[in-house]
C-alpha cells in the first residue's frame, strides 16, 4: 500500500510541477490543486448527480449479479446450452457500449431504463465467467463420491460447487463494481436528466477543465469504494481466506 501512495504522492507533484511552469496551459491541464477546489466548490451539485449514478450502478450491478449467477448454474447444469451460449456472451463483448447506448436511449428514452440496461449488460458477464469457471473447477473425485453417497444435484451444487465458485464469484464482482459507475457514467453522455456523465457533458461544452477533472477523480473514487466494499463482503464471506498462520504456527 506505502509503494502505491508514494507513486501517487510523486505523480501529483510531478502534475502540479508542470502546471507552475507553464509549459502547459492552465486552460488545458489544471493543477491538482484547482481540481481539489473545484471539487471542493461543487461538492453539493456533485453529490446530486452522485446520487443519480450510484442508484443506476446499484440497480445494474445487482441485477446483472443475479443474471450472471442464473446463467452461469444454467450453462454448468446443461452442457448443450453452455456450447451453445457462451460463444455467443463472449461475442456480445465485443460490441462498445458508446455504440450500444444510443440505441437503448432511442427504444427506452432518457430516464433512467437504459442506464440501468447498459449497467446490466457492462456487469453480467465478468460475473458470468467467473461463476462458471467456478462451478467447473469443483473437484471431480468429490463430485463421484457426493453422487455415490446419494446426493442430488441441488446438493452437490450447494456443498460443493457453491462454495468451490465463491472466490471467482467475488474476482468477477470486483471488477463488475467498477465496470457498473463506469458504464452508468457512459449512459448518461448519450442523454439524462442527472448524473456524473450529464454534469460531465455540460462542463466539458463550458470547457471548464478543473471540473471535468474534479469529476473523474469522483468517478474513480467512487469505483474504489464498491470495489473495497465487495473487499468487505469478501471477508465477511469468506474469513478463512485471510487468516494468516500465527508466529508459532510458523516456527513448527
Amino acid at each position: 500500500m506505502l509503494p502505491a501512495l508514494c507513486a501517487v504522492a510523486l505523480l501529483l507533484v510531478f502534475w502540479q510541477a508542470l502546471c507552475v511552469s507553464g509549459l502547459v496551459p492552465a486552460y488545458m491541464l489544471p493543477s491538482p490543486l484547482d481540481v481539489v477546489r473545484a471539487l471542493w466548490r461543487e461538492r453539493a451539485l456533485l453529490w446530486q448527480h452522485s446520487v443519480i449514478t450510484l442508484k443506476e450502478a446499484a440497480i445494474g450491478l445487482v441485477v446483472g449479479v443475479v443474471i450472471g449467477v442464473a446463467f452461469a448454474a444454467l450453462m454448468d447444469s446443461f452442457e448443450l446450452l453452455y456450447r451453445a451460449v457462451y460463444p455467443i456472451l463472449v461475442m456480445t463483448q465485443t460490441i462498445p457500449s458508446v455504440a450500444i447506448a444510443p440505441l437503448l436511449v432511442l427504444w427506452f428514452g432518457y430516464e433512467m431504463t437504459p442506464k440501468i440496461i447498459l449497467v446490466v449488460l457492462a456487469t453480467f458477464f465478468p460475473v458470468t465467467v467467473g461463476v462458471l469457471e467456478g462451478f467447473r473447477s469443483a473437484d471431480r473425485d468429490a463430485i463421484a463420491l457426493l453422487k455415490s453417497m446419494g446426493a442430488g444435484r441441488w446438493k452437490i451444487f450447494r456443498y460443493l460447487k457453491a462454495p468451490s465458485a465463491l472466490p471467482q464469484f467475488f474476482s468477477g464482482l470486483r471488477i463488475a463494481a467498477a465496470y457498473s459507475v463506469v458504464g452508468a457514467v457512459i449512459s448518461e453522455w448519450l442523454g439524462g436528466f442527472g448524473g456524473l456523465g450529464v454534469y460531465m457533458t455540460r462542463v466539458k461544452k463550458a470547457f471548464a477543465f478543473d471540473k471535468m477533472f474534479a469529476v473523474i477523480l469522483l468517478i474513480s473514487a467512487l469505483s474504489l469504494i464498491l470495489m473495497r466494499l465487495v473487499d468487505a463482503a469478501e471477508r465477511v464471506c469468506m474469513p478463512y481466506r485471510f487468516i494468516t498462520p500465527s508466529t508459532e504456527e510458523r516456527k513448527e
